[in-house]
């Protein structure tokens, strides 16, 4: 039987990767996702009211599905990145990176020495303590480190950034781009496409993945990501998803009702 590949490893051969992210502290709402075919889910503990112990039920669900779990944490804390990795989450996606300093210290909290500085612990991850050596040698060559790319100085920075060791890839935050651009919102704003334009140009330089998250639930807009090149695709999030779907779905059935009666 051929072993499916590992997000690291489709991510190392810069195969197109789509995911989404999971706001809601529910499993079956993972456990749904799961089922659409996403190649990875990130649970959101930074715009959520996720907990930890919520994180790892999540995380739970999400991998024994046969999907790849990440967490995008709140912050770039070194224990909050230690304890969802305990929890055994296959990587972390780290919001506001801005320096390389942030990067690295990103990884130091994934990887264990001599890779990073992560502390030992037994939980989870490591078998509930059975099988630290087998996890051992996964995190430091398996696990994943995504930065977001979500300010101005982090453009500006981008270049040492993505030359940091151990970072697989970026994910662009469009909205927090254009926030510290003070034009929130703004796309098509000639600053945003600029910045994103010189995000793309640097990145292609690096061996790292470009990333961009899709916030809208929109086919149309993901194919355009693509076809800009960017490999590691956030596509919208469980709240869009199922308030976009229940709106346009009664939609059409409000219609079809007034077309009835018209005729």
């Amino acid at each position: 039987m051929k072993k499916n590949k590992s997000l690291k490893q489709k991510l190392s051969s810069n195969e197109i990767t789509i995911g989404s992210w999971i706001t809601l502290g529910n499993a079956s709402v993972a456990e749904i996702m799961t089922k659409a075919g996403f190649d990875w889910l990130t649970v959101d503990m930074e715009h959520s009211a996720i907990t930890l112990y919520q994180a790892q039920q999540l995380i739970q669900v999400i991998e024994l599905s046969g999907v790849a779990p990440l967490v995008r944490i709140g912050e770039n804390d070194s224990t909050l990145i230690k304890r969802v990795m305990d929890a055994g989450a296959h990587g972390v996606i780290v919001p506001m990176v801005n320096t390389k300093e942030d990067a690295v210290k990103a990884v130091n909290a994934v990887k264990y020495p001599p890779v990073g500085q992560r502390g030992v612990g037994l939980a989870r991850a490591q078998g509930y303590g059975l099988e630290f050596e087998k996890y051992r040698e996964w995190v430091n060559t398996e696990s994943v480190v995504i930065v977001q790319i979500e300010h101005i100085e982090a453009v500006n920075n981008l270049d040492d950034i993505l030359g940091t060791k151990d970072v697989d890839g970026f994910i662009v935050g469009p909205y927090d781009l254009s926030a510290s651009l003070g034009i929130p919102g703004e796309f098509d704003n000639p600053q945003v496409v600029e910045a994103l334009l010189r995000i793309k140009q640097i990145a292609d330089g690096h061996g790292v993945v470009p990333g961009f998250h899709v916030i809208p639930p929109d086919i149309e807009e993901v194919s355009k990501i693509i076809n800009k090149g960017y490999r590691f695709v956030g596509f919208s999030l469980d709240e869009m998803i199922l308030g976009q779907t229940c709106l346009d779905k009664m939609r059409e059935i409000r219609q079809g009702i007034h077309d009835k009666h018209r005729d």
